[in-house]
């Protein structure tokens, strides 16, 4: 019992969780957040500009949290990618970088390609904001500024669109 809380621990300070249920809203986390209206902090993108939430106010939102050092966050961004890129102009993906540097974070999506804004959030706010159990933690937000859904976990693709789905109609 004690080595499992050990455990638990050192997964919830290194920040990076992989839910069993990657992909559930549950009870806790983002997921309870669903219909409140959603918080946004002016950050600075990887290309110097800056952005949040709440100036893609009108459009669908999907913002996910995530670093660089993160597995299941580096498994999770090629889906993130495809569906920025199926669905470019319907559902805007933002990747929030928590806590790193602009430069690291910036590096990572050059390398991989990465094409839809990354913004830096050295300070975490959006991590603590959004109930994030870890990361990755992917928040959809609908165009009237309101939570749809949170989720705590990689996602698939398939699982990222019934996520944006009910937003979208």
């Amino acid at each position: 019992m004690r080595r499992s809380i050990v455990i638990a621990l050192a997964l919830l300070v290194a920040g990076c969780y992989n839910a069993p249920d990657a992909g559930s809203t549950g009870t806790g986390g983002p997921g309870r957040l669903a219909g409140a209206p959603a918080q946004s902090y002016a950050l600075t993108r990887t290309d110097g500009r800056v952005d949040s939430v709440a100036a893609h106010r009108g459009q669908v939102v999907l913002l996910n949290l995530w670093a660089t050092w993160c597995p299941p966050c580096r498994e999770e961004m090629p889906a993130l990618e495809r569906l920025s890129r199926a669905y470019a102009g319907r559902v805007v993906v933002l990747g929030i970088d928590q806590g790193e540097a602009a430069s690291v974070a910036a590096a990572y999506a050059r390398e991989r390609g990465v094409t839809f804004p990354i913004l830096v959030d050295e300070h975490q706010q959006y991590g603590s904001t959004y109930e994030g159990v870890g990361l990755p933690t992917s928040v959809v937000v609908g165009r009237d500024g309101r939570i749809v859904r949170g989720v705590d976990g990689a996602m698939t693709y398939e699982q990222m669109l019934s996520a944006v789905a009910p937003a979208l109609r």
